[in-house]
């Protein structure tokens, strides 16, 4: 007994109603048989008529039919949508509301990520307390500024990988780098060029230079580092308020090099600044001491993120302090939403840290109302929910296409827009060519045959046939003939469907002509599909089509139509994977601005269908690519190539937290989720 029968054992005898007029629903049919007592089918666009057998009722007759179970055949991303249009009528109605792996779409109980139980300093009241004192001063690490890694000791890794490229193999450098640190750390703070020459001495390390090391390490590190927007804007409003200022730092890194962080980030409304190197002391040792010896003021205030070094030492100093919170203490406070569990290499920690950089650069979330953790902004949505994934997919990418030897790659309209960017700013050995298509344009120019029309037509189109016969074959019918054809189907019109092809056809050919491409071996990128747009290119084109694809669909159903496709996620992940659940969404942001490709005339042009998007879609979804290529660009530079890791259960937390945080971009949460093929829109919230 398949699974889909076990699950439905409890309603055997029951009536219930299918949800769903396509592919899927004719499999759960043939797959259920006889045993259960269907009643009729639901769609959200259409209550009467006929298909499968089965009549196609409204949910007011399903409700008077007294259905105990409606049984929802569409794609996870499609069921969540469903679920948010009827979900409460089901509940009102005691209406059993499943999809057909088994998930409760009525049970809306989700991970919302908060800081309810989290208190300390807000902004405005470490603002005030800074003024009732003359002197200031701020940790720098964790507080002023963040490293874009997991930890610190990252940082060493990335210093063994810059070593290897110039040829020096040191066994274990991160631990022996952290062994000489602690060992020299015990009575006193070190410089760092200190602890390399006790580790060349210890380890008899003759490659390395501790002068030269000190440099490298340094250099690395500076790259790391962001600030803290929020803490370096209070401690420029102290400084310009009158306070005196002073950076008060644990750092193995001399007073020069701290000074060039400052000014990587921007940090310039100082006093001065107080490294420990510089006076051989911590500031759980004598640093708060040499410190207020040097500046003499009446009163101290210090901020940091450290328990112990910045709030225990510097009150055992005569000095009060505010702690704040460090990126790391947020991700812990909110339970590491699930990324600890995925981390595995230096590439997964990287990533974390642009995450915790980014979500997590202010310590004063805890203020908002609800003290819900959010992302604000189109280009940060782009950024920390859509960036990693799309990132391993176009490295993945690049790895298919230097396999395969591909001669050509075409990346389709309009999904291949930003990805063909991406690809393009990693590797340009290869042609790559933003190649004008949809599936509306394959098929026009496609259709051969009967079995050809009849393919199309199994693709339910939310609306009438004549609809359908405009938007996907572009033939219009007069509203005489209409009137006449009440009861016509897609067959009886197969040869004006020909006819109309076989122009498309010779007009498609006359663009592909122009592009040229070379002979060989062509790489046919879609991002979610199940081939239908190369199948019908592939009858127009000499070139072998190679697809690689993103997500693949229904690939039981595409078999035997000779198609060769790879995909980044295969048939298996998918059972196993929420990317089914939410391609939607990454769909929706990856587009171009241009609206869709219909067709071409006589001389190769395209012709674009009407824009349906508001100017504030088209900018929004910009904008979020704009942080998607932030951080493609971000993650390139600080992951050397040898590091570099695909890890897509990481990539799907990331891309699962969208569920879980608060998005207040008005324009993408009133963003729609587009289907013109299927004639289908869907608003975005229903997605989230």
């Amino acid at each position: 007994m398949s699974d889909l029968r076990k699950f439905l054992e409890e309603y055997k005898g029951c009536k219930i109603a299918i949800y769903g007029l396509g592919a899927e629903t004719e499999r759960v049919l043939k797959e259920i048989g006889d045993c259960f007592r269907v009643v009729g089918l639901l769609d959200s666009y259409q209550s009467s008529g006929s298909l499968y057998g089965k009549p196609i009722i409204s949910l007011e007759r399903a409700i008077a039919e007294s259905v105990r179970l409606i049984l929802v055949a569409a794609r996870p991303g499609s069921c969540r949508a469903i679920a948010k249009r009827i979900g409460g009528i089901c509940r009102e109605k005691e209406i059993a509301l499943f999809d057909t792996r088994g998930n409760d779409l009525c049970d809306t109980k989700r991970v919302v990520y908060d800081f309810k139980k989290v208190s300390g300093y807000t902004k405005s009241q470490i603002m005030q307390k800074a003024l009732t004192y003359d002197t200031v001063s701020f940790d720098l690490f964790d507080t002023l500024i963040m490293r874009q890694v997991l930890s610190p000791a990252d940082v060493f890794e990335l210093v063994d990988d810059r070593l290897r490229q110039h040829g020096i193999v040191i066994e274990d450098f991160p631990d022996k780098r952290m062994a000489s640190e602690k060992e020299l750390s015990r009575n006193r703070a070190p410089r760092l060029s200190e602890i390399y020459a006790h580790m060349r001495q210890v380890y008899r390390l003759s490659e390395i230079e501790p002068e030269q090391m000190a440099v490298l390490e340094w250099e690395i590190d500076c790259g790391l580092v962001i600030p803290r927007r929020e803490v370096c804007r209070l401690l420029s409003d102290l400084e310009a308020r009158g306070k005196k200022v002073y950076i008060v730092s644990d750092s193995y890194y001399n007073k020069k090099q701290i000074v060039g962080i400052l000014k990587k980030c921007g940090i310039t409304h100082y006093t001065d600044v107080f490294v420990s190197c510089e006076y051989e002391t911590g500031k759980t040792q004598g640093l708060f001491h040499e410190f207020k010896q040097v500046t003499d003021a009446w009163s101290y205030l210090h901020i940091g993120d450290d328990a112990a070094a910045d709030v225990e030492s510097a009150e055992k100093h005569g000095i009060s302090a505010c702690r704040i919170y460090s990126g790391m203490d947020l991700l812990e406070c909110a339970g590491y939403m699930g990324v600890w569990d995925y981390t595995q290499n230096l590439s997964d920690r990287i990533r974390i840290g642009m995450f915790v950089a980014n979500v997590f650069n202010s310590p004063f979330q805890f203020e908002t109302e609800g003290c819900r953790i959010g992302v604000h902004t189109a280009y940060d949505i782009g950024y920390v929910f859509f960036a990693p994934m799309i990132c391993d997919f176009v490295l993945w990418f690049r790895e298919q296409a230097e396999r395969h030897r591909l001669e050509n790659i075409l990346f389709c309209a309009r999904d291949g827009y930003l990805v063909k960017q991406l690809y393009d700013e990693l590797c340009n050995q290869i042609s790559s060519v933003y190649f004008l298509t949809s599936r509306m344009a394959a098929i026009r120019a496609g259709m051969e045959s009967e079995a050809d029309i009849r393919y199309v037509g199994d693709m339910k189109f939310s609306g009438s046939l004549f609809e359908q016969l405009e938007e996907r074959f572009g033939i219009q019918v007069s509203a005489a003939k209409k009137q006449k054809d009440g009861r016509a189907d897609l067959m009886d019109y197969a040869q004006e469907i020909f006819d109309r092809a076989a122009v498309s056809r010779k007009n498609y050919s006359t663009y592909i002509g122009r592009l040229g491409l070379k002979e060989g071996e062509t790489g046919f990128f879609d991002f979610v599909a199940k081939g239908t747009t190369q199948m019908y290119m592939g009858r127009l084109m000499e070139q072998h089509l190679k697809g690689i694809y993103f997500l693949r669909l229904d690939k039981e159903q595409m078999r035997g139509k000779d198609l060769d496709i790879i995909s980044f996620y295969d048939t298996e992940e998918m059972n196993n994977s929420i990317i089914f659940r939410d391609y939607y969404i990454l769909e929706t942001m990856l587009t171009a601005p241009m609206p869709s490709v219909r067709e071409f005339d006589e001389e190769g042009n395209p012709v674009y269908a009407e824009e349906t998007r508001k100017e504030s879609d088209i900018r929004c979804f910009q904008e979020a690519q704009e942080g998607i290529r932030g951080y493609f660009r971000e993650y390139l530079k600080l992951c050397p190539i040898s590091a570099r890791r695909t890890n897509k259960r990481l990539d799907e937390i990331f891309l699962t937290l969208i569920h879980g945080v608060e998005i207040t971009d008005n324009d993408f949460l009133k963003l729609k989720v587009e289907d013109p093929f299927f004639n289908r829109m869907t608003d975005m919230m229903d997605m989230l």
